[in-house]
């Protein structure tokens, strides 16, 4: 995960922002946080090192903009267009914007928008039951490729289940606030957003205690370094396999024809194969992927071609031996990728995405046979 913040400061909006961590912050510094300006990274995923290689690479998504200020705020207006401009440029990123402001974004899409960026999700907050039937009726309603809510604060149990039963909502998030004013956050709220998003196959998150935590009538005070690791351990979050049908069958006819190869169909993700993805979460898992086909299968002359990639080590090498990206004699030979030249982008996201839905697959079918034997 990586945080970059083009513009800073904002302006209290509705009651999730009673006690902004932000406001907090700069008003320890003596800054107005209520005066919008320009950063100093507003150019990052553009700065490059000394070698000339973009500092914000693959392995460092998502990107999450705007943590300070929100995305959608009317003083950013005329700096706006030029950050769609980097984040069109930077299609081997994923961009999370995190916004209260979601009526505004028609007016602020770019030209180019049609049904949203791929490598862009909008994530709605909604904070209590009010915001979320003023603004969810509102973000379904707009063209957007990937779409999440996000509860933070969470300040009451929040009914969501019709805004879920759609399909156009792929995850929900929920956390604590922070700080020394921080109002209660009820275990029992979360859970009821955990049943409503399992009932809907849609992803849940339980991101953070905050610092005042109810559980089970009792309320535990929780340093703000705990907060996220308590409710890890919670081992409560969901992830959800639903997918278009478009994108299944596109998936669908690829894997009947690599698995008609006996050598590709013999590669099974184990159950510590299993217990690492888990560990570590999927976006962890697609990071790992994007670096090692960025490293070892992108550029355009390999010396080791068809040894790059080992047999085991790891749950993505073998996908790559599983879906054919492991090599790029492989990828010509099953995907059409030529060789000699180097990995388009489309290229890689088409590699990573193919290796992932394998995965994927893999922990869904091992889920099923565990469940069966029991």
């Amino acid at each position: 995960m990586t945080e970059w913040n083009p513009w800073h400061g904002c302006h209290k909006f509705s009651a999730g922002c009673l006690n902004c961590y932000m406001f907090r912050r700069d008003e320890q510094i003596g800054l107005d946080c209520n005066i919008i300006r320009q950063t100093k990274s507003f150019n990052l995923p553009l700065m490059k090192n000394k070698n000339k290689q973009y500092k914000i690479t693959s392995l460092d998504d998502p990107v999450y903009v705007c943590l300070t200020s929100d995305f959608f705020i009317e003083e950013a207006d005329q700096w706006r267009e030029a950050v769609w401009d980097i984040i069109r440029s930077r299609s081997d990123l994923h961009f999370k914007i995190i916004t209260k402001r979601i009526h505004r974004l028609m007016e602020c899409i770019p030209y180019d928008w049609d049904d949203g960026y791929e490598n862009v999700t909008i994530i709605c907050t909604c904070e209590n039951q009010q915001t979320a039937d003023e603004r969810l009726p509102v973000f379904l309603s707009l063209p957007i490729a990937h779409r999440e809510i996000i509860h933070e604060p969470m300040l009451e149990s929040i009914e969501i289940s019709d805004y879920l039963s759609g399909g156009g909502i792929e995850a929900v998030t929920c956390g604590g606030e922070s700080g020394s004013r921080a109002r209660i956050c009820d275990y029992s709220w979360i859970l009821n957003t955990r049943e409503q998003c399992i009932a809907n196959n849609v992803s849940f998150y339980f991101k953070q205690t905050g610092a005042n935590f109810r559980k089970d009538g009792r309320v535990f005070h929780i340093e703000r370094k705990l907060q996220m690791p308590q409710a890890l351990k919670a081992g409560i979050n969901f992830h959800s396999t639903i997918q278009s049908s478009q994108v299944n069958n596109k998936y669908d006819t690829i894997f009947r024809r690599i698995e008609a190869s006996e050598f590709r169909s013999s590669f099974k993700l184990d159950e510590k194969d299993i217990k690492y993805i888990d560990d570590k979460g999927m976006d962890i898992i697609r990071r790992h992927a994007f670096d090692f086909i960025r490293q070892r299968l992108a550029p355009a002359f390999l010396k080791n071609d068809g040894k790059q990639t080992p047999m085991r080590g790891h749950p993505v090498f073998k996908a790559q031996h599983a879906t054919a990206t492991c090599c790029r004699n492989c990828m010509k030979k099953w995907h059409g990728i030529p060789v000699g030249t180097a990995l388009r982008e489309d290229d890689i996201n088409f590699a990573v995405n193919l290796i992932m839905e394998w995965i994927e697959r893999q922990r869904k079918n091992n889920s099923s046979l565990k469940t069966n034997i029991e």
